[in-house]
């Protein structure tokens, strides 16, 4: 409960830029996301207050609790907790031959979530995986700040037990990957950079979050040196996401900042799960065309010609040969996909 009160206290004393200082979301503060949906102005000053307070606060708490549920062919929709046990490993469905898949939710989320359920029933369509799914219980703080503070520790006991699984019962780093959604995209970067750097094949951030994420500290969020290739979904760019490149190839639907059929939007959440939707969608339909782009600019300003490349967003292929920054048109209900 301490934890809350001394984050509030410091959320709550977030001042407003002197007057005619504009404020741009990342650069010198962020619209901080609160539970009805508000957003609260927090300069560069207090925010980094806020989380060197809270990291002396977080060394000292072991409240960070992170469980695991297995799905796979044999049970599609009860999941099996497993912990970093052989007797829990043994007594599961776990099968060190197929691929596996960890999904991270983000904040607010939990295991049995609707994107959960999604990437689970896309990824078992398209044939026999380990699909994990991550529930970091801190997520559900009521302050977000909490929550972001819980990342590093929360992607280290990811990262613990994928070296488990590696070690100890023959899971290959070779076939995993990682699926994080906002929060949970930086989770799987922490995860990545507990496994060792590189050394998991691939993560996949879906649109990674921005508020308290800063562009130029790539060692504490998602980046792409966090696995051997790492893709990154950009849907609701400079508000809840990250609108500059994440990944080592980074896709820009409809321009990366606002989805169609999504309406006014104005929380902008919409446009920010659409990142799901989009990449189980990918997984089963492989429907994501896309214009290869000189820069992040052109992509958000859709000038990035009308000649599909040969990349499609999600694209199982894609670590093999994708770098730079793409535009993904799609339409505004499903199929999403767009191809030449």
């Amino acid at each position: 409960m301490k934890v809350f009160l001394v984050l509030a206290a410091l959320l709550a004393a977030a001042c407003a830029l002197p007057i005619g200082e504009e404020q741009i979301n990342g650069e010198n503060g962020w619209f901080i996301p609160q539970l009805d949906g508000s957003f609260k102005w927090m300069d560069m000053e207090e925010a980094e207050e806020l989380l060197a307070n809270g990291d002396q606060i977080e060394g000292r708490i072991s409240t960070n609790a992170v469980n695991f549920y297995l799905y796979t062919k044999s049970n599609p929709t009860d999941g099996k907790e497993i912990k970093s046990k052989a007797s829990s490993i043994e007594d599961s469905h776990f099968n060190k031959d197929h691929g596996t898949r960890f999904v991270i939710h983000g904040w607010t989320g939990r295991h049995t979530d609707s994107m959960n359920t999604e990437i689970t029933k896309a990824w078992l369509s398209k044939g026999d995986y380990n699909i994990i799914i991550v529930d970091w219980a801190r997520a559900r703080s009521v302050d977000y700040a909490s929550s972001v503070l819980a990342v590093p520790g929360a992607g280290a006991k990811v990262g613990a037990m994928i070296k488990y699984l590696h070690e100890s019962h023959g899971m290959s780093l070779d076939s995993l990957e990682v699926i994080g959604h906002s929060l949970g995209a930086h989770v799987s970067g922490y995860a990545g950079k507990t496994v060792g750097e590189g050394k998991i094949h691939t993560i996949v951030g879906l649109d990674p979050a921005l508020p308290l994420f800063s562009y130029d500290k790539p060692a504490k969020r998602l980046n792409s040196g966090d696995a051997w290739y790492v893709e990154s979904i950009q849907t609701n760019g400079g508000k809840l996401g990250f609108l500059k490149p994440i990944g080592k190839g980074a896709f820009y639907p409809n321009g990366g900042k606002k989805q169609p059929g999504c309406g006014l939007d104005a929380t902008g959440s919409c446009s920010h799960s659409r990142s799901v939707t989009y990449y189980a969608e990918a997984v089963t339909e492989d429907n994501f065309g896309s214009m290869k782009c000189g820069d992040y600019e052109e992509a958000v300003a859709k000038e990035c010609g009308s000649t599909y490349s040969s990349v499609r967003m999600g694209a199982d292929t894609n670590a093999y040969m994708v770098e730079g920054d793409f535009y993904v048109p799609v339409n505004s209900k499903a199929p999403y996909g767009k191809i030449n």
